[in-house]
């Protein structure tokens, strides 16, 4: 079941809504796949106020909320320019982070989020969007391949003291001549 969202730009105001709904995300989704130890240096490192308002400071780096009556269901982080992480590309732009509530799963607020983030880059003129993918989150390499998302490269990943691979994707967005 679809449910349409709102998607609004996260501001210095939202900073403690980012910090918990982040931290709250990222422990769904891989705490039970990883060494406790490593996940909780990761997010004691990335995942802290200090950190993500130098993230939100940047201004070639975006976040947005998506929103269901008023509630908080996932988000996205946006980079362009050399705030990208690897491509740091002028024609590109990099979905650095994109989660959903374990509540909200299979309300395709996933797909709303990612069809933002294209009609952002599409809109800007750019030549394609890309993004870094845990090699072992087969469920997500799936998504991205479905949407037209291809593997061109990869970069290491260090979660804690666990080394890990990401593998880059990207989509070629249309040419407007």
């Amino acid at each position: 079941m679809t449910l349409p969202v709102t998607i609004c730009k996260v501001t210095p105001d939202d900073l403690s809504a980012l910090l918990l709904f982040s931290q709250k995300t990222f422990f769904d989704a891989f705490y039970h796949l990883n060494n406790p130890c490593d996940m909780r240096a990761y997010a004691s490192r990335f995942f802290t106020e200090e950190q993500l308002l130098t993230e939100m400071s940047n201004p070639l780096s975006h976040f947005y909320f998506a929103f269901i009556n008023n509630e908080i269901t996932g988000y996205i982080k946006l980079n362009f320019g050399d705030a990208q992480s690897d491509v740091k590309d002028a024609e590109s732009l990099e979905i650095e982070r994109v989660y959903v509530s374990k509540y909200h799963q299979g309300k395709h607020i996933g797909r709303q989020l990612l069809d933002f983030a294209i009609q952002t880059a599409i809109i800007e003129r750019l030549k394609y969007i890309w993004l870094g993918v845990w090699d072992q989150n087969d469920r997500a390499i799936k998504f991205y391949q479905d949407y037209g998302f291809e593997h061109f490269g990869q970069h290491d990943f260090m979660l804690g003291d666990d080394l890990q691979v990401d593998l880059l994707m990207k989509k070629v967005l249309p040419d407007f001549c």
